[in-house]
């Protein structure tokens, strides 16, 4: 089904994108061809293909999960531009 003209000026407004007329017809055209390849995927038989997240077969490595405080506070104040008694110091933004 081709787009018409009226539906595609719908879709840029919805969109919030600005077309002429010339626009329009070459977006509806665009826009058609990819909803073109849509309806191809959809025939596509996938009733026995398992779902997958990766195409290669591998598990991500695990850690405990404990808490700790990264043992780098040292670190991390040293990249603040003024700091006291362990913590950051910011300036006030509320009288």
């Amino acid at each position: 089904m081709p787009l018409d003209q009226a539906t595609m000026r719908r879709i840029a407004r919805l969109a919030r994108i600005r077309l002429d007329d010339g626009e329009v017809r070459a977006f509806a055209g665009e826009l058609d061809g990819i909803l073109g390849w849509i309806e191809q995927l959809n025939e596509v038989d996938t009733a026995g293909v398992a779902p997958l997240t990766s195409v290669v077969a591998m598990r991500l490595p695990m850690r405990d999960d404990t808490v700790t405080d990264g043992g780098q506070a040292d670190a991390v104040l040293a990249n603040a531009p003024e700091t006291a008694e362990g913590y950051f110091v910011v300036p006030k933004v509320i009288e």
